[in-house]
């Protein structure tokens, strides 16, 4: 009996060793497969973070490069002539893009459409808001470098319209708004600016008054809107018949200036005949009417005549008396009368 407990007892402690062995080999075995999941879910963390630093890293350099890239506009901002703000533009863009050419085009520019089907050739449209301002045709750029383009180009793109606001602005102050000639003030600035440069550089510089004949009687018989009009005409007489560095201007009422830099008193008269004579042989189509109208031109030159701007602009205003006292329609030199 006593046997028989005993071989009982045994196995009853086998088999609690055996049931105790199997939940302890479960336990590890799910302990191990739990640390297994936890070093996995680590090691994705650990790669999640490294690519998450890494992209940290790639966005901190990126908003660095468009710091940079902006900071380096700002030259391109301060220039008001759009020339030198291209150039500035370009030597940015070559320190940080590589390409072999890179052109100014404007908005209305015929060949935009075929250049977009070139492989060679990177157009970008340049805008502030919704103006058109231009385009930049640049040719040889890498493909990775074209959103550096895209930075620089739209500052580039703001500091043109910049420019060309100032230039209108410009415009409209230096501009008489009757006659579309330069204003009086404009043209006296350039007509010293002149005077100190002939002084300087020992070079003639002559100055003409024109005044439209008979002009009161045309106000008085066909209207002022008339009058107006036949001031418009004069005045693309006057640009017709001159050079461009020659700087027209209206005096005031029917009176007109032109400073021609680098001319002598024969080369004033020469200009001031054209004028005259292309004047006399115009019909001006007023409204519903054909008129026939003449001027007056009284010239001065530096330093034949005049050794000061107030004396040279007296001489020729006094060479236009002479002129309209001797039946108008005449050209009168300071100092010569017979002409």
């Amino acid at each position: 009996m006593i046997i028989l407990l005993s071989l009982i007892t045994v196995i009853y402690i086998f088999i609690l060793v055996q049931v105790a062995y199997r939940f302890v080999g479960n336990s590890a075995q799910l302990v191990q497969q739990k640390v297994d999941e936890t070093e996995g879910s680590y090691n994705q963390l650990e790669t999640k973070k490294e690519k998450l630093h890494k992209q940290k890293i790639n966005l901190e350099n990126k908003a660095l490069e468009i710091f940079t890239l902006y900071e380096m506009t700002k030259d391109v901002s301060k220039s008001l002539n759009e020339s030198v703000a291209f150039d500035i533009f370009k030597t940015r863009l070559s320190q940080h893009v590589s390409f072999t050419n890179c052109r100014l085009l404007d908005p209305d520019d015929q060949d935009i459409k075929l250049l977009r089907k070139s492989s060679e050739h990177f157009i970008f449209t340049l805008r502030s808001k919704r103006h058109k301002i231009g385009y930049l045709d640049i040719e040889g750029i890498l493909e990775n470098d074209r959103e550096k383009v895209n930075i620089l180009a739209h500052q580039f793109a703001l500091s043109l319209r910049r420019v060309k606001l100032h230039r209108e602005i410009e415009k409209i102050a230096i501009t008489d708004g009757l006659t579309g000639v330069n204003t009086r003030r404009y043209t006296m600035e350039r007509l010293n600016e002149e005077y100190q440069r002939s002084k300087i550089k020992k070079i003639p510089l002559s100055f003409l008054m024109i005044d439209v004949d008979f002009f009161k009687k045309i106000n008085d018989k066909y209207g002022h809107l008339s009058g107006d009009q036949v001031l418009r005409e004069i005045s693309e007489v006057i640009k017709e018949n001159i050079r461009e560095i020659d700087i027209a201007g209206r005096y005031g009422g029917e009176e007109f200036c032109i400073v021609l830099p680098d001319t002598d008193k024969a080369g004033a008269q020469y200009v001031a005949g054209r004028i005259r004579k292309a004047a006399e042989d115009k019909i001006f189509k007023v409204y519903d009417n054909s008129l026939k109208v003449t001027v007056s031109i009284g010239t001065a030159t530096f330093p034949l005549d005049a050794q000061k701007v107030e004396e040279l602009i007296d001489k020729a205003d006094w060479a236009l008396y002479r002129a309209k006292k001797q039946g108008r329609n005449r050209i009168c030199s300071f100092g010569i009368y017979d002409e």
